[in-house]
């Protein structure tokens, strides 16, 4: 009989298709914030939905750090920071991807720990896995009038939908695990139109980030209901509104849909339904050879579903039946849907020769997420014979 503990996130509320500038200011008023800080990378920096958002905080805007970088190193989170924190800050607004997000939530750490150095986080970090599970670190003691964000998504990660960071540390290649309730923004804004000036690549592939999190879920031998029915249809929309936006970039439901489908594709991890090798795997390939974080997902989840297949077969078949095609294989209609959208397919084409492979598969054993993959993956081998299926 399964069981469990379904938790809720600490997120106040969710606004959907309205204007980002506009709700970000109600909810800045709502809140009761003065100094409003923002955080992005240097790309989001120059667009219009930043000034709009700017422009629109009007006199609560206290500075911005543009200086985040993809996988969301530390120096970054530290020197993000201190920016925040000279700026008086008493609200953080991010906007941005899943890079960016993930960076802004370990600052939240930084500002309640007094962190100024990167080796000054290393108490923070989560728990080593146990069962497929990461504590939070009990060393995280956040004020009584903590710090804390509104998020403003521009790619499809799901970053802002969950309370753990994934946060690369330049000094070993890895990408730790940095997790507390109180890091999940207060906020977040969907607004379709936030996503007008995110390149299609990079739509798309984090859409397959989307459709990752739900498979792995699906197919998850914790999966429950409530995550069965998410997951589900979070599939059905991501994979109609995938071919749908690559096809009419213009179509603004088409993009509300990728964010509903988003959005749902994360949902079931409060129920404690994780992910599996395809993310874990995924996290060593973008801090140790820097591949891009949707296309992990791309080019590693139709050979994790193959080599699964032995001991998940029944609950592969949801998958196939949420793609609308119950006769043929999970691993097929996800690597058709990845080829379909124009994404990379195999490791050689994100630059990933079989040389770095035992480097990955030792990486990765450190993982929560592999350790939580449905066939137990005992040792590096295994991991091995993943990426040889994705090579």
């Amino acid at each position: 009989m399964l069981n469990g503990i379904h938790g809720h996130q600490d997120i106040e509320r969710v606004v959907y298709g309205r204007p980002a500038g506009a709700a970000v200011r109600a909810e800045a008023e709502r809140l009761g914030a003065k100094r409003v800080f923002v955080t992005t990378t240097k790309s989001v920096a120059q667009s219009a939905l930043l000034a709009d958002v700017i422009k629109e905080l009007g006199d609560r805007y206290a500075g911005i750090y543009a200086g985040i970088t993809a996988h969301s190193p530390r120096p970054c989170v530290v020197e993000g920071a201190q920016r925040a924190r000279e700026a008086k800050a008493d609200l953080i607004v991010t906007v941005g991807g899943g890079s960016a997000i993930d960076a802004t939530k370990v600052m939240l750490i930084a500002l309640w720990q007094n962190v100024a150095t990167i080796e000054a986080l290393d108490p923070y970090r989560a728990g080593r896995p146990r069962e497929g599970a990461a504590p939070p670190s009990e060393a995280i003691k956040p004020p009584a009038d903590a710090i804390r964000m509104i998020a403003v998504p521009t790619t499809l990660s799901a970053a802002e939908f969950n309370a753990y960071a994934g946060i690369s540390d330049p000094r070993h290649g890895i990408k730790e695990s940095f997790g507390h309730r109180l890091i999940v923004p207060r906020v977040i804004v969907l607004d379709p139109a936030a996503t007008l000036a995110t390149p299609m690549d990079l739509m798309l592939s984090t859409g397959l980030k989307a459709v990752d999190h739900a498979v792995e879920r699906l197919c998850s031998q914790q999966a429950n209901p409530f995550a069965i029915g998410t997951s589900t249809e979070a599939l059905r929309l991501l994979t109609r509104a995938l071919p749908a936006h690559k096809a009419h970039p213009d179509d603004m439901e088409a993009r509300l849909n990728l964010q509903f489908g988003m959005w749902l594709s994360i949902g079931a991890g409060t129920s404690g339904v994780g992910v599996g090798a395809s993310h874990g795997i995924g996290h060593v390939l973008g801090a140790a050879c820097h591949v891009p974080h949707g296309h992990t997902s791309c080019v590693m989840l139709p050979s994790v579903l193959r080599w699964n297949l032995a001991v998940n077969a029944e609950r592969q078949k949801r998958v196939s039946e949420a793609f609308g095609k119950p006769a043929e294989p999970a691993a097929d209609l996800v690597a058709n849907l990845v080829a379909t959208l124009g994404l990379p397919r195999r490791l050689s084409e994100v630059g990933v020769g079989r040389d770095r492979f035992r480097e990955i598969a030792e990486k990765s054993m450190h993982d929560r997420a592999v350790l939580n993959n449905p066939r137990p993956i005992k040792g590096p081998a295994e991991v091995m014979e993943i990426l040889e299926l994705a090579a």
